[in-house]
């Protein structure tokens, strides 16, 4: 006991959100304390990161698309999990020194969330990442787990909880009981694909190209899965395929919901899966108890409708669907050491 309370001293628990798009960080007893895009500035061709301090999150997003030749900004982690290995490990580098401080003496105990889907071998990647970056031990938590802790379903009880968590890399689809997933699928469809299929529009439809932050702006003021409130219209700027010169012309909402209906479909079929799959009882009670929306996906207008209209259930937006998967890692975290034992755990080192 005084052993452990020497350790919080010099070190902190800490859980991580580590996302395609965003990587949020909390702390034990004080909630989330950083909330960055899940992204590194590197000298092009030696993967060598930036000066540290506009290298990662913020001001490296903010050189998306728009980098000299010298430059890359890049997303180290695709489809939820490790693309780049050296680069994840430099970025999760710097948000663990961000959040534990330099002058801490020993490295934090990290709970990371994970999709449901990985491999072994990513979930390894992921574990050997954190350590190298500064960890002390390192504990993986799946995913739709930390999203119904975080978004308070009773996941523990012995009654059948539903949580759809739209990431920018996954979807994550589970349907849980007393603690632990009964049915659950993972589909590598989620918020960058309805950007992509943005991008794909605006290139057939109008021979212009946009990048993916215009795309991403687009998708948040006008983009939805079903007919919302009013119809409007934006002004997209790009470049056009034909002449190469900068342009700009005017889309509307109804034509980048059309735009959106392939990968829309892909996360409904995939909640239909799930549900066929799942046990009687644990069908019989998720007519009370209704489908939980959760993750950045999630905000797109229009979803829960779509999604109530093909399961005939109950869909309901967390209360925070961006920080769910975060803050159910900082509640696991308050109750780690009964918990702990539960899970798989890397060396301590």
């Amino acid at each position: 006991m005084i052993l452990d309370s020497l350790l919080s001293w010099f070190s902190v628990d800490m859980g991580i959100d580590l996302g395609t798009c965003n990587t949020l960080v909390c702390v034990r007893g004080e909630g989330i304390v950083l909330n960055e895009p899940s992204v590194v500035a590197v000298h092009k061709g030696t993967n060598k990161v930036l000066n540290s301090g506009q290298a990662v999150g913020w001001s490296a997003k903010e050189m998306l698309g728009k980098t000299p030749g010298s430059i890359t900004a890049i997303r180290p982690l695709k489809d939820g999990v490790i693309s780049d290995f050296e680069i994840t490990e430099a970025m999760l580098q710097y948000f663990i020194r961000k959040v534990n401080g330099r002058s801490r003496l020993i490295g934090p105990r990290v709970v990371i969330a994970v999709p449901s889907g990985i491999t072994t071998v990513e979930k390894q990647a992921v574990e050997t990442s954190a350590i190298n970056a500064g960890a002390r031990l390192v504990w993986t938590l799946e995913e739709p787990i930390a999203a119904a802790i975080g978004a308070g379903l009773p996941f523990a009880e012995p009654t059948a909880s539903m949580i759809v968590d739209i990431g920018g890399g996954t979807t994550e689809v589970a349907i849980m009981s007393l603690a632990d997933i009964a049915t659950c699928e993972s589909v590598r469809v989620a918020g960058d694909d309805l950007d992509e299929a943005i991008i794909s529009h605006m290139k057939r439809s109008y021979n212009l190209m946009i990048g993916e932050q215009t795309a991403e702006r687009i998708k948040i003021q006008i983009g939805s899965a079903a007919p919302v409130g009013e119809e409007t219209s934006i002004e997209a700027r790009g470049r056009d395929m034909i002449s190469g010169l900068p342009r700009k012309t005017v889309i509307t909402s109804e034509e980048i919901r059309e735009a959106l209906q392939e990968p829309v479909n892909a996360i409904v079929e995939a909640v239909l899966r799930t549900l066929e799959r799942a046990e009687p009882e644990l069908a019989a009670d998720l007519v009370d108890n209704g489908i939980t929306l959760a993750g950045g996906g999630a905000l797109l207008r229009g979803l829960d409708v779509v999604l109530q209209n093909a399961t005939g259930m109950e869909v309901r937006l967390a209360e925070d669907p961006l920080t769910c998967v975060a803050a159910g890692t900082a509640i696991f975290l308050e109750n780690i050491d009964e918990w702990k034992d539960t899970l798989e755990s890397s060396m301590d080192h």
